[in-house]
C-alpha cells in the first residue's frame, strides 16, 4: 500500500465526448443509447427528427450517411448501432471511450 510521499504515478481517466444523432422513432437509436448507458457513458443526444439543418450537419459529418443513429466519439465517426456493437464485441469500444493517461 502506498504511503503519502511515496513516488507513485497517478493515473487519470479521460472520458471521450460521445454524440449520438437520433430520431424519435428509431429502434437502433434506442439500442445504441442503451449500450452506452450500460457502460456508464454520458453522451449528447441530438434529435434530428424534425430538424433539417441538424440532419444536414449529421450527414456532412458522417460522410454522406443519412441513417440514424450516427455515433461520434471525440468527433470521429463510429457509424451506427451495428458498428458500435461490433466494436464492443471485439473489445475495442472501452478503449475508445476512455483513455488512461499518466498524470
Amino acid at each position: 500500500m502506498a504511503e503519502p510521499g511515496d513516488n507513485v504515478r497517478a493515473r487519470r481517466i479521460t472520458v471521450a465526448k460521445v454524440e449520438v444523432y437520433t430520431t424519435t422513432y428509431c429502434p437502433f437509436c434506442t439500442r445504441a443509447k442503451n449500450l452506452l448507458k450500460s457502460k456508464g457513458v454520458a453522451f449528447d443526444e441530438i434529435d434530428v427528427t424534425d430538424d433539417d439543418e441538424l440532419r444536414a450537419r449529421m450527414v456532412e459529418m458522417a460522410g454522406g450517411r443519412r441513417t440514424v443513429p450516427q455515433i461520434f466519439i471525440d468527433g470521429k465517426i463510429v457509424g451506427g448501432f451495428d458498428e458500435l456493437r461490433a466494436l464492443d464485441l471485439e473489445g475495442k469500444l472501452d478503449s475508445l471511450l476512455t483513455e488512461t493517461a499518466q498524470a
